[in-house]
């Protein structure tokens, strides 16, 4: 166990880059959105919707967890969305967010497959006690050779996610998909991808988007193109950069350029903005690189304007 000095932030960031880089001429990557467009004041990001995903800082909780939620708050995040309890029970786990002074209002929990009501519905006592707004499941659509092409999987596990949803509106919560790249493989050797049986095979009333944004890109997907198409249903989003080879990037630092997303978000029907960075605290980084990410997640959300 390291001591709460090791855990804290490392260094204060004054300032992050805004801007994301051109690359060639793509319109999806683009430059960053004009501060104001013809005399109007420019939006921004609420700062109490930004949230950030525990799993960003998994490596961090397991050292000290409430000296790292307590981080978190000193960087001005109110909001959290959590990926299991870190070998918590979910009182055990609120009780440190409350001594925080951080709200669970998101949490990523995988529905039984096969589909089992009754774990269900313990996970969902669960999330009430932790203070769940919504519940998401965060992964689906890879099998042991790749990507799933077949679209009767996905229909089936759509019905499943209806199942998931109908439970979780019924306990009083919100249910939602996350999605990766796997699920914008093309279906049956035709042009319908996953994503696309998934979302027209759930009822939106049961079943809202959390939109990854690196992982939509990865799958070479315009997220403004997603929200045109899903107009109403996404009401969270990853705010996760891609880098320059590809990979990871701390939002800010990468290709992704957020406002022009943003700029959408009320047709969206975005309510949360949730930092995330998959390899945070992963070597070659170091659990205190999270809290970095974190930080200049936070920032680069707090002065965004589009």
């Amino acid at each position: 166990m390291q001591n709460e000095s090791t855990v804290s932030r490392r260094h204060l960031l004054g300032g992050v880059a805004a801007g994301a880089a051109v690359v060639g001429t793509s319109a999806v990557l683009a430059s960053p959105a004009a501060a104001s467009q013809g005399g109007h004041r420019p939006a921004r990001v609420p700062r109490d919707k930004i949230s950030v995903q525990l799993y960003t800082l998994r490596n961090q909780l397991a050292i000290n967890l409430e000296a790292s939620l307590a981080e978190l708050a000193e960087i001005g995040y109110t909001r959290v969305e959590h990926a299991g309890f870190v070998g918590r029970t979910a009182a055990q786990f609120r009780a440190a967010l409350d001594a925080a002074g951080l709200r669970a209002t998101s949490g990523h929990v995988g529905i039984p497959q096969p589909f089992n009501a009754s774990t269900w519905r313990a996970a969902l006592e669960d999330a009430l006690i932790v203070g769940n707004k919504y519940i998401v499941h965060p992964y689906f659509g890879a099998g042991p050779n790749g990507p799933i092409r077949d679209s009767a999987v996905y229909k089936a596990f759509a019905k499943d996610l209806n199942k998931a949803g109908a439970l979780a509106r019924k306990a009083g919560l919100s249910f939602g998909y996350h999605n990766h790249q796997n699920e914008f493989a093309r279906q049956d050797g035709g042009k319908r991808t996953g994503f696309d049986v998934l979302t027209r095979e759930t009822d939106p009333g049961l079943v809202h988007l959390e939109v990854d944004l690196f992982w939509a890109y990865r799958g070479a997907q315009d997220p403004v193109d997603l929200i045109h198409t899903h107009r109403g249903r996404i009401r969270q989003v990853h705010v996760k950069d891609l880098g320059f080879n590809g990979s990871f990037a701390d939002p800010g630092d990468g290709l992704i350029d957020f406002g022009r997303i943003f700029e959408r978000s009320r047709e969206a029907g975005l309510v949360e903005y949730i930092v995330e960075r998959d390899d945070a605290g992963s070597p070659p980084r170091t659990p205190a690189d999270a809290l970095t990410t974190a930080e200049v997640g936070f920032r680069y959300l707090d002065t965004l304007r589009f």
